[in-house]
């Protein structure tokens, strides 16, 4: 197939007719239309964007700031809004350029943008600037941007009723097409009828991606005649308010309605043939969703006619016209009003055919009995407008064998998605090195109120964090709760984004009450939540720290990770104190006994916006990096307590669950090494070891042959690709969506990202026609994926995922590897329900479709890194037959792309390889020296011993190993007497007296560091370094933090002799001269190995077939005695518990079976 000429910047080009951009790129693009359409018509107009940032209009500002330099040739400005009703206001201001005669142009055109809640909050500016009117080469386009199902909002929402309200015309796009066809339609409408116009955005437009015709001369505006008042409808200089409430009710709303009949807006798409009965009213993303159930259920443009249904697509739901109204429903019998969340056209609907005597039924929400038909709450979904509209056409139309089998089809699916619940979730969570996994800890008996932005997040993570309230509102809350509360004192989340916005107001309010409450103003520099954007005025911390001081603040601490960097550079109001962020719960400790309002000022960088500016070379990179000897690692899980960190990762060896931090994920936030345990080291100068890939050596496409395309029907190709927040699914779903477009067919795409950039699941849904017309609805419900492109196994094993599958008939290709949520960070034992997740979707596709493959695994032996792994899994479905679009075409978008391009074409076909040929590609891999091909665990009970005798020979002696052989043995030999055969129990035992036995005291510690093991290790990560920092807690120091815990000291790299000098001393252990015996945790642990060896004895006097799984549960009691230090004892004090119970268990006679009287 011939592929079309396409480049990237051919978006912004508007020499170019067809493009393929997102929803928030295509408003960009508008903008220069409009620009070149008033050039075209002899007008000298100029452009304003102005508004705040929000889910789902969050990369609208991106888009804009990436155009600048085309925006900025086309005269169009772009000032972000400190909050949204300044932008509303600023843009009122825009339309008043004219008014004093001292214009630079004919007019300008003006956009604001803002998410619900903005709205909300902007009621005031849009019923004023409404009624003040537009100028006439001017007008303003007011961008909301809705979330129905609250997937990246405090609610879920809908907002056109602000705008009914203020009497702002509304449009309702239905897709990325008519984002632009709509935008240009509203500035023509609100030069024309004085008013400003409401477009609404929800995820299906604004972050969706479709190819799209932009030709300039498509749309052929008519402004219609139309009586205007004295002086017109636009904007003028007046102090009558009645005089403008007269025009917008007599005029303004005609004059809308007239344009948009003249335009013919609202249009019949499906005339019902000459007999029509049943009529369908339907607007925006709901009209897709129509015309997906018409497909479902079989019926086309054709069948509709046949069985008298007339669609009627509605663009502008208020002020709806009448005239288009009475055309619709002309000789209806029923009519059915589809539409999301309250209804708006259903009313409007009632009203204007109330009087007719013969008027039809009219059913949305509820039915003609009052039953519920399509809900409010929510969104809807094709299958169930499907099976709403296939009943209804049965009853109102007739019997139909086709459309009730396939009613009965997707009621099916349906059930499924009733039916299926998620295997596991993967819950967003703080980035690597987060400040908030630091920031938002409070001291014991304290709590913290959340706020919006990040932070939110702590509210599941244990953090004693609780409610929240709007944007800005921030320790308002408290000012009406304190009087009425037995707690004396709250501390409050407020992030420095929402101080700028309108936060600043709360603590006002706050001061004025009197209230006790800590503001804790969280700085990161950036309004992360919504991917990073600077904030507006160039805030800094002691901006807000004399801005607090002004209000009346008398307390004021900064926090940062970096209190030398103010130090002769920064003055601070007067009695402002700095700290090190390890002082944080000795400064909060300190706060809440303030009385009235205390501040404290947060200061830490956010780590993703730190990542970006290391790329472009603005930020300092530390020339450091943690890591973690894997031999003294306990496993015991502190570091992730400690840091809450997802860089913090387990790795599975010979002597149990171990950390090690991701050093491609890290962001060099070092608080892991606050976990009270000597294995962190920090490596200064650290050259991290390029890994060497494999897959240059071998040709990939070698004996593949080419694949099929899946075939493009009637109904197209749909599928899901699903992943983690940032790991490139998106990219994946970019590249499949410009091969159809460079094939020259149809593509729609949607990102539900939610929080996912924040390490939760992510999905991209798509669908391929062979036009762009023949997509409707782009969200994949129920039983209608025929790919699924799983790049995360978790991700995979969701109720979203899973009930899209059609068994038999999905394709389902999914990466096995695994990758720890961030309920890691806080659960030391956490583990994947990996053979769950497996055999779910296994019977959800069936075994002949479901294909496994360790793409990461792959992609690290293969490329030397593990980023090509969801490239690679592309190619694994190509070769399935799973693309609608040719190799090559996937080839040519990964080179459009233009990032890493040989890497992921090499990857593109090492997949297809790995699909025909998967053998050979896992031989390859598991053959790779590769540290990352697998570790050798030991699996039978003698390599299990052997192993650990070896080390303890290490530890002490041959004799202390021999001890450990003898008593292995000893239950060894009991287990076999009793249960021939079973080595379970000698198993549990080889395992935990290992532990109990090689306990890590200063001796062991000391060996593991200076034995060699730690510099092989090491060596295996960095291919040099420059010195090494350790960071130990000696008892003769005696540090100890504010709540009494002891605390580590950093070590220079002199400390390796240190380390020999001590090993050599081990012979010691034991002796009289083993000074370091005599602490309290050294007698625990020779208590506990004793305790222990009783144990053993109990063990090999009480087995018997009935008995081994209560032997192996008290064996296995040392497992949870982990850590060091304080960490140990609080895991001595579980385990102590939990071998009272064991030992009970144990002890127990054995159940009687009850045999019945013969």
């Amino acid at each position: 197939m011939t592929l079309h000429d396409v480049a990237l910047d051919d978006k912004f080009d508007l020499a170019r007719e067809r493009i393929f951009v997102s929803g928030a790129q295509a408003v960009v693009r508008m903008l220069m239309m409009q620009r070149e359409l008033d050039r075209r018509a002899g007008l000298n107009t100029a452009g304003f964007v102005t508004g705040y940032r929000g889910s789902p209009l969050g990369g609208l500002d991106q888009q804009l700031w990436l155009a600048r330099r085309q925006l900025q040739s086309a005269d169009v400005v772009f000032q972000p809004g400190l909050n949204e009703e300044l932008a509303a206001t600023a843009c009122w201001g825009t339309q008043q350029t004219e008014l004093l005669g001292e214009g630079k142009h004919d007019g300008v055109f003006s956009l604001w943008y803002g998410k619900g809640p903005g709205v909300d909050r902007t009621g005031d500016v849009f019923r004023h600037a409404n009624l003040a009117g537009s100028s006439r080469h001017g007008g303003v386009l007011a961008l909301m941007g809705d979330d129905h199902t609250a997937e990246s909002s405090t609610n879920a929402h809908a907002t056109e009723f602000a705008f009914v309200d203020v009497m702002m015309p509304i449009f309702n796009p239905a897709g990325v097409q008519e984002l632009i066809d709509y935008g240009l339609y509203g500035y023509a409408l609100s030069r024309f009828s004085g008013t400003w116009v409401a477009v609404k955005c929800v995820k299906d437009n604004i972050e969706s991606t479709a190819s799209v015709d932009v030709s300039l001369d498509r749309l052929g505006i008519v402004l219609p005649e139309f009586d205007m008042p004295p002086g017109g409808l636009n904007i003028r200089h007046e102090l009558d308010q009645f005089a403008q409430e007269k025009r917008l009710h007599d005029f303004k709303r005609a004059a809308a309605a007239a344009f948009i009949r003249a335009n013919n807006l609202n249009r019949i798409v499906y005339s019902g043939g000459a007999n029509a009965r049943l009529g369908i009213a339907t607007v925006g993303k709901s009209y897709l969703d129509v015309r997906q159930a018409l497909d479902d259920i079989g019926i086309g443009e054709a069948e509709a006619n046949r069985l008298g249904i007339r669609l009627f697509k509605i663009a502008c739901p208020w002020p709806l016209d009448l005239e288009h109204v009475a055309e619709f429903a002309r000789g209806l019998e029923t009519i059915v009003v589809v539409e999301e969340k309250r209804s708006l056209i259903e009313t409007q609907l009632r009203e204007a055919l109330y009087d007719r005597p013969d008027r039809p039924l009219i059913v949305g929400k509820k039915d003609e009995r009052g039953a519920a038909l399509f809900q409010a709450a929510g969104a809807l979904d094709p299958n169930d407008i499907a099976i709403a509209l296939g009943e209804r056409i049965l009853r109102t139309i007739g019997p139909s064998q086709e459309i009730a089998a396939r009613v009965s089809r997707l009621k099916q699916f349906q059930a499924m998605l009733a039916d299926t619940r998620d295997v596991a979730i993967r819950t967003p969570y703080f980035c690597s090195g987060c400040p908030h996994n630091t920031s938002t800890k409070v001291p014991e008996g304290s709590l913290a109120a959340a706020g919006i932005g990040c932070h939110f997040m702590a509210l599941w993570m244990g953090r004693s964090t609780v409610g929240f309230t709007a944007m800005g509102g921030e320790g308002a809350q408290w000012v009406g709760q304190a009087p009425f509360s037995r707690r004396e004192h709250m501390f409050q989340n407020l992030g420095d984004g929402t101080y700028n916005h309108s936060g600043s107001l709360a603590l006002r309010f706050a001061l004025a009450s009197g209230a006790n409450v800590t503001y804790k103003i969280l700085y990161n520099d950036a309004v992360a939540m919504t991917g990073g954007q600077p904030h507006e005025g160039g805030l800094t911390v002691d901006m807000i720290a004399a801005q607090v001081r002004a209000e009346g603040v008398e307390r004021i601490a900064v926090v940062t990770d970096e209190p030398d960097k103010y130090a002769g550079r920064i003055a601070f109001p007067a009695g402002t104190t700095v700290h090190h962020r390890r002082e944080l719960d000795a400064v909060q400790r300190e706060l809440r006994e303030v009385k009235g309002v205390s501040v404290l000022i947060y200061d830490q960088t956010c780590a993703a916006e730190k990542r970006r500016r290391r790329k472009r070379g603005t930020f300092p990179d530390p020339d450091k990096r943690i890591f973690i000897n894997e031999l003294v690692c306990e496993g015991c899980g502190d570091c992730g307590i400690a840091s809450n960190c997802v860089s913090v990762q387990p790795v599975e060896t010979e002597f149990g669950r171990k950390r090690r931090i991701d050093q491609s994920s890290c962001n060099k936030d070092f608080s892991c090494v606050e976990g009270f345990c000597p294995s962190f080291v920090t490596v200064h100068g650290a050259k991290i070891r390029k890994a060497q890939g494999i897959s240059g050596a071998t040709d990939p496409l070698e004996g593949v042959p080419e694949p099929a395309i899946f075939s493009l029907d009637r109904d197209g190709w749909s599928a899901i690709i699903d992943g983690i927040g940032g790991t490139g699914v998106v990219t994946i779903g970019a590249v499949l969506g410009m091969a159809a477009h460079l094939e020259g067919k149809g593509c729609g795409m949607i990102d539900m990202a939610g929080l996912a950039q924040k390490g939760g699941a992510v999905f991209s849904h798509l669908r391929v026609a062979r036009t762009p017309q023949d997509i409707h609805a782009i969200r994949v419900s129920a039983g209608k994926a025929d790919l699924i492109l799983g790049c995360d196994l978790v991700v995979s094993g969701s109720r979203k995922v899973l009930a899209a599958v059609r068994e038999g008939e999905t394709t389902f290709v999914v990466n096995t590897a695994e990758v720890m949520p961030g309920d890691f960070a806080r659960s030391a034992d956490f583990s994947l329900p990996t053979e769950r997740l497996k055999k779910a979707i296994r019977q959800a596709a069936g075994e002949d479709h479901a294909h496994f493959f360790d793409a990461t695994k792959a992609a690290t032996v293969l490329f030397g890194n593990s980023l090509g792994a969801n490239m690679f899994m592309l190619g694994f479905a190509c070769q399935r037959g799973g693309l609608p679009v040719s190799p090559q075409a996937v080839e040519k978008a990964i080179a459009l792309n233009g990032q890493a391009v040989a890497m992921n074409v090499d990857a593109f076909r090492w997949g297809r390889r790995a699909a025909h040929d998967p053998g050979f590609v896992q031989g390859l891999v598991e053959s790779s020296r590769n540290p990352m091909a697998g570790r050798e665990i030991a699996q039978t009970l003698d390599d299990i011993v052997a192993r650990r005798a070896d080390f303890l020979a290490a530890y002490q002696d041959a004799a202390y190993a021999g001890r450990y052989r003898a008593a292995v043995a000893a239950i060894r030999d009991a287990e076999e007497a009793a249960v021939p055969g079973s080595t379970a129990v000698a198993q549990a035992v080889a395992r935990n007296l290992f532990r109990l036995m090689a306990v890590k005291d200063e001796y062991e510690v000391a060996r593991l560091y200076s034995d060699g093991s730690f510099l092989r290790q090491l060596s295996g990560q960095f291919e040099s370094w420059d010195s090494l920092e350790f960071h130990l807690a000696p008892p003769i120091l005696g540090r100890k933090g504010p709540d009494g815990k002891a605390r580590k000291s950093r070590f220079g790299p002199w400390m390796m002799k240190g380390f020999a000098a001590l090993a050599a001393l081990r012979g010691l252990r034991g002796t009289v001269f083993d000074v370091f015996g005599y602490s309290a945790e050294r007698r625990m642990e020779r208590r506990l190995l004793a305790d222990y060896e009783a144990d053993l004895e109990l063990i090999r006097t009480s087995l018997a077939p009935d008995r081994i799984d209560a032997a192996v549960a008290l064996a296995s009691v040392p497992g949870v005695i982990r850590g060091f230090g304080h960490v140990k004892h609080a895991n001595v004090g579980k385990a102590e518990s939990e071998r009272a119970r064991q030992i009970k268990r144990l002890a127990a006679p054995p159940a009687r079976t009850l045999k019945a009287a013969e």
